[in-house]
């Protein structure tokens, strides 16, 4: 039970990770839109990342699913600034950009409840 939680868990990783690896074009033109440099290395990285810390997140690898956790959460917060700057956008999509940044910041809080939980056993 548990490792399906930890696969739900990291499900918008996951998944991201997959739709990144099949259509790669497509990410790269994502990190490129938000000014990240080295669009190519860093849209494989992001996908590596999403893909690398959700495996280490649902299968507890040599007991290191925390690192993953902490890895996904680290990444998330990253994206906010990056990603989901609310202040520096005009209403009505300031607010919207807010609502996206609080929800990236409640995955944030299960990743680390996760980290806590793997890192004790």
């Amino acid at each position: 039970m548990a490792t399906f939680l930890r696969a739900v868990l990291t499900l918008l990783f996951w998944s991201a990770g997959i739709f990144g690896v099949f259509n790669f074009p497509q990410v790269v033109s994502e990190v490129r839109e938000i000014g990240l440099p080295n669009e190519t290395l860093t849209a494989s990285a992001a996908i590596l990342l999403q893909l690398g810390g959700s495996l280490l997140v649902i299968s507890n690898f040599a007991k290191l699913g925390w690192l993953g956790a902490l890895a996904l959460a680290l990444f998330t917060v990253l994206t906010i600034p990056f990603g989901h700057a609310f202040w520096s956008f005009a209403e009505p999509r300031r607010t919207a950009e807010l609502h996206i940044a609080m929800e990236h910041l409640t995955v944030v809080g299960g990743l680390l409840l996760c980290a806590y939980y793997l890192r004790q056993q």
